[in-house]
């Protein structure tokens, strides 16, 4: 059976590279736009929210190694690499970050966009419903 969200979600991630700042920070979802080297160029609010983390103190850095560490795996980092190699990517996962506070399940969507060569993550809950209005409690970034 269809996830109901995920025509949302692909709609979303279709727009994302027309979207403004803060049409981003209006998303239900975590929103992240990383460059071929996997530095943040986008990081909306909820995302911010839900790492506690400033976008100021994101944006510039590398996700893979300054922000979220716990993401420099195959099952993740693989996948991006992967997919600005071959300039494709469109793939979604299960993925848990183990936070000292608040560990938290998650679906991660990750989205090669051509037009801007870039990738979009997009990050909402394990069962891939958006995650404005839920319980995000205060957790650190992986």
């Amino acid at each position: 059976m269809r996830n109901p969200y995920t025509q949302q979600i692909d709609e979303a991630l279709q727009a994302a590279d027309r979207m403004t700042a803060d049409e981003l920070d209006r998303l239900p979802y975590g929103m992240i736009q990383l460059d071929a080297t996997g530095r943040i160029l986008n990081y909306n609010a909820l995302e911010s929210k839900l790492a506690s983390l400033r976008k100021e103190d994101a944006i510039g850095k590398q996700f893979f190694t300054e922000i979220a560490p716990c993401t420099r795996v195959q099952e993740f980092y693989g996948r991006f690499k992967e997919g600005v190699i071959r300039e494709s990517l469109d793939t979604s996962f299960h993925f848990h970050f183990a936070f000292k506070q608040h560990p938290r399940d998650v679906t991660v969507r990750l989205l090669y966009s051509r037009r801007t060569r870039t990738v979009w993550v997009l990050i909402s809950d394990h069962e891939g419903k958006p995650l404005a209005g839920q319980d995000t409690g205060d957790a650190p970034t992986g």
